[in-house]
């Protein structure tokens, strides 16, 4: 579980740059609250939690460990694609208002089952 956070990290952190970068050659920084969530809870919050994996759940992490990576994955998603709608012009506010509140708190669902892991795990 550890590699697939690494890996889906690091894909966040290429696609939260890539946006930085064409947000600064194009000198339209629109989408500066999308780069920022891309950046922190998709490649920030998924690296600690591949550190998490690597150091502290190494052993079998069972269903709640699956289910808990899917949906932070889901909800990373719902949130990165409702707010580059909503900044970029192509969804008003009163549609996507209910999309990104559930995504986030689809988001605070699985950091809850990680700590719920981690808390479960005996210390070493």
């Amino acid at each position: 579980m550890d590699r697939k956070y690494l890996l889906t990290a690091f894909g966040y952190g290429l696609l939260g740059l890539v946006l930085g970068i064409y947000m600064a050659a194009s000198k339209n920084h629109g989408q500066a609250v999308t780069h920022a969530h891309i950046l922190l809870i998709g490649f920030v919050v998924s690296f600690v939690y591949a550190v998490c994996h690597k150091l502290w759940l190494t052993g079998a992490i069972g269903r709640l460990g699956a289910v808990q990576f899917f949906l932070h994955q889901v909800g990373t998603v719902g949130v990165v694609v409702g707010l580059f709608l909503l900044y970029g012009g192509y969804a008003n506010e009163a549609v996507l208002g209910p999309v990104l509140g559930a995504a986030s708190l689809v988001v605070l669902a699985s950091m809850i089952m990680m700590k719920v892991m981690v808390v479960r795990t005996r210390a070493t």
